[in-house]
């Protein structure tokens, strides 16, 4: 099927930073270099701010700008709304969205508590019935070089799972003078550094073993409780975390550490797994991208080692459609991979992945974190914890599904 004879899918996205302007770069080269079965055509674009939001629009040819979502879920020629949003907004934005027939992208994390991802999984199960797809932004999972991990292990090659190492590393917030943003605020942001980018190493390592976490013992921290406003007067109380490290345990038996932090001096955005099994190894680090390292103990003793696998070839996955060999990928091609998968399972009538059902998952990883943390690291079960959400009631969580 060729770009002229594919039928067209009306895009609406809700908001215009950081992620609107990575998903708008997804959208646009999901048609330009591969052939989906269904083309993306972007329609709306909405945010509160008309004219930031214009000058998204007009940098990646969006059509049209609104500054009430409720008006971009509502019109006729939007088929998908795209979420990239803070995590206060993401529950009533997609419920509302998957009552309307549309189907949804939402980014990370699903949401700011248990209680709001399993309304919105629920939400989305009933439009699954009706054909309606959704789909958690966990871009990471659409690198080529991670993907071909999970190739690696669901073929067996490095045996059974024993140990599973995973950080995220950052540093934009070590010096005490940045500013305050949203993302310190958990009324909006639901937590720091766990959700914000604890959550993808959460979900990969999920997603790398086909396995799920069941268990952890964590610690939370926060360095520094107030920072000055970016308007300049005054200070915002720091409400989240800072750092997170815990311990945790695989349904399979293999034992997991994770860390995620802002406070990495020196690490933009390291997110380095390690997954050590009965019969090799692989490890991973995004400041090097387009590498994975595999341990094969099959080989000669002589000559083993890691190797070193530049994820570049036609036959590595997503490779296809992009540059020859040795050619680098980059951070914004994960999200025209991402839009493409969805195109496809929404042409196919596949289920979209992760399902809102897998950002569920994550997100009861991320409460028991949190109710560990605040009992001094007591061993949590996951999906046998209490959260809270954002008005302070209590809800006491189901087992993972």
């Amino acid at each position: 099927m060729t770009h002229a004879d594919s039928a067209q899918l009306g895009i609406g996205m809700i908001g215009y930073a950081f992620m609107g302007m990575a998903h708008s770069q997804g959208w646009r080269n999901a048609k330009s270099f591969f052939d989906p079965k269904l083309e993306p055509r972007l329609v709306a674009l909405s945010g509160r701010d008309r004219a930031k939001a214009e000058d998204t629009a007009r940098r990646f040819d969006w059509q049209h700008v609104e500054t009430d979502w409720h008006a971009l879920i509502a019109r006729d020629d939007v088929d998908l709304v795209d979420i990239c949003t803070p995590g206060d907004t993401h529950a009533e934005i997609a419920i509302a969205a998957l009552a309307a027939g549309k189907h949804v992208l939402c980014e990370k994390p699903l949401a700011n508590s248990v209680a709001e991802a399993e309304r919105m999984a629920e939400a989305a199960e009933r439009a699954r019935a009706d054909g309606v797809q959704t789909m958690v932004g966990f871009t990471y999972r659409r690198v080529p070089a991670l993907a071909l991990a999970r190739r690696l292990v669901r073929s067996g090659r490095i045996g059974r799972l024993r140990h599973v190492r995973a950080q995220y590393l950052q540093d934009w917030l070590t010096d005490p003078g940045a500013p305050y943003s949203w993302r310190l605020d958990a009324q909006r942001a639901g937590s720091g550094a766990l959700g914000d980018i604890g959550a993808h190493v959460i979900d990969l390592t999920q997603f790398l073993t086909d396995e799920y976490i069941t268990g952890v013992s964590a610690t939370m921290d926060t360095f520094v409780d107030e920072r000055p406003l970016p308007e300049g007067e005054g200070t915002g109380r720091v409400t989240v975390d800072d750092a997170a490290v815990f311990l945790g345990r695989f349904s399979g038996g293999a034992m997991a550490t994770f860390e995620a932090t802002r406070y990495a001096t020196g690490r933009k955005n390291a997110i380095r797994i390690e997954l050590n099994g009965t019969e090799g190894s692989l490890a991973f680090d995004f400041e090097d991208m387009n590498t994975l390292w595999f341990f094969d103990s099959s080989t000669s003793t002589e000559t083993q080692g890691f190797t070193r696998i530049l994820a570049t070839e036609p036959t590595h996955p997503y490779l296809g459609a992009w540059w020859p060999p040795g050619h680098l990928l980059g951070y914004e091609h994960g999200f025209s991979h991402q839009a493409v998968d969805l195109l496809t399972a929404i042409a196919d009538g596949t289920a979209a992945e992760p399902t809102f059902a897998e950002g569920l998952r994550v997100q009861r990883v991320i409460a028991a974190v949190q109710a560990s943390a605040a009992a001094d690291s007591r061993w949590v079960p996951v999906g046998d914890t209490e959260s809270t959400d954002s008005t302070g009631n209590a809800h006491t969580t189901s087992e993972v599904a």
